[in-house]
């Protein structure tokens, strides 16, 4: 049986890790400690998941419980840090997305792999949802020959969206901004399909709809004078959740889950695109947007033999419809469509799938590569580092340019 720590106890630590180690995979992997520099939040955790013991030094979470790896789900600034603390102490890690949010953290982290010899898994849930698995199976059968260029959009609802700009993520030194944080899926995906890596990045972006955009607005909903008339009012105190992890914490360290999404502080992006070339030559032209009046994604990928174009929605119009399709266009002026029925779970079913990878203690055979490591991890993530500083430099950056000593 594995023995699993956790530094950081978020409502992702929770859901994707805790509970499901504490009771869905109890026979095959077991969850020995909680880090987490809000004792409150920690021990929130902890009574979910059988009163797992709790420290609030790392150091000492190492010591006492004896690991063997350790799950990183901290803000994302801190990825990089308890990654390689534990890959020092002779642990494996896994580590949520983003693996990091700029060029230095990267560069650690492959230090410390190569001093240390452990493995770092990445976890890129996406991946392992069926219908973006489809796409890679289909392209590997060579169903439009060559890739020759990919355009790709995500477009994020007022509800979902919003939330970035309500927590910690609204502050570029925390997130990267929404190019590192919620790109990372999107970019991780294009390289996956495609088997290749990024070489160059041009890109813009925006902040349009968030931040002081508005003269009526506060510090944070539960206490905002114009939260009557205030469209993006939320009251998260009635979900138990919620009210344990951040609203009976915050008197430790002063953080607030329901920030005003019009906030002075916010310096991330809602309005972002980005022009990507691969070391083979394929083009990517990717946009997103924080503020559509409904989410989900499309992609085209356009090839030596012909053309696939896929789509999933995940509120609006289409989001209720039992499948997804994606259509592949021919050279013979055929059309054939693939109806790919939507699984149960959350995000397209990927976290159960993935879920299944890192804990059953199973060693299926694994031929699409659905397993990220730390390369994977940094590929995707430097595109929107890259991304990041050709905004503020407004000139294209090369990938190797971050990756040089």
């Amino acid at each position: 049986m594995k023995r699993y720590a956790i530094a950081g106890t978020s409502g992702r630590a929770l859901s994707m890790y805790a509970r499901p180690i504490a009771e869905r995979f109890r026979e095959t992997a077991e969850l020995v400690g909680l880090f987490d520099v809000n004792l409150a939040r920690a021990e929130f955790v902890s009574r979910q998941c059988g009163n797992v013991p709790v420290f609030g030094d790392f150091d000492e979470l190492v010591r006492q419980a004896r690991p063997d790896c350790v799950i990183v789900t901290t803000m994302d600034r801190y990825h990089h840090e308890y990654v390689v603390r534990a890959l020092d102490a002779g642990c494996d890690a896994i580590t949520e997305k983003p693996m990091a949010i700029d060029d230095e953290k990267c560069r650690a982290i492959f230090a410390a792999e190569k001093r240390n010899g452990r493995q770092i898994t990445v976890t890129f849930n996406y991946r392992f949802a069926p219908y973006v698995t489809r796409v890679k199976e289909l392209l590997r059968e060579g169903v439009i020959g060559k890739v020759l260029g990919v355009d790709f959009e995500w477009f994020l609802d007022t509800r979902h969206g919003a939330d970035y700009f309500r927590r910690w993520h609204r502050r570029k030194e925390n997130s990267g901004g929404l190019l590192v944080h919620k790109a990372t899926h999107h970019f991780d995906m294009v390289n996956w399909w495609i088997e290749d890596e990024p070489s160059e990045v041009y890109a813009f972006g925006e902040r349009r709809f968030y931040g002081p955009t508005r003269a009526e607005r506060g510090v944070r909903c539960s206490t905002c004078q114009f939260a009557r008339g205030c469209e993006f009012y939320v009251d998260y105190r009635a979900n138990p959740g919620m009210r344990g992890l951040y609203f009976e914490a915050e008197h430790v360290d002063g953080y607030f889950r329901d920030g005003c999404v019009f906030s002075d502080e916010i310096d991330i992006e809602d309005t972002m695109s980005a022009t990507v070339r691969y070391q083979s030559g394929i083009l990517l032209s990717y946009s997103l947007v924080a503020h559509s009046p409904y989410e989900g994604w499309r992609a085209s990928l356009n090839g030596s033999a012909g053309r696939m174009e896929v789509q999933e929605f995940h509120s609006g119009h289409q989001a209720q419809d039992p499948s997804n399709q994606m259509r592949v266009f021919n050279r013979k002026g055929e059309i054939v469509t693939y109806d790919i029925r939507k699984p149960t779970g959350v995000h397209g079913g990927g976290d159960e799938r993935l879920q299944e990878r890192l804990f059953s203690g199973r060693s299926d055979p694994d031929p699409l590569g659905h397993m990220a490591g730390s390369r994977a991890g940094a590929m995707s993530a430097l595109i929107g580092i890259a991304a990041n500083r050709s905004i503020a430099t407004r000139e294209p950056v090369k990938i190797a340019d971050l990756l040089a000593p």
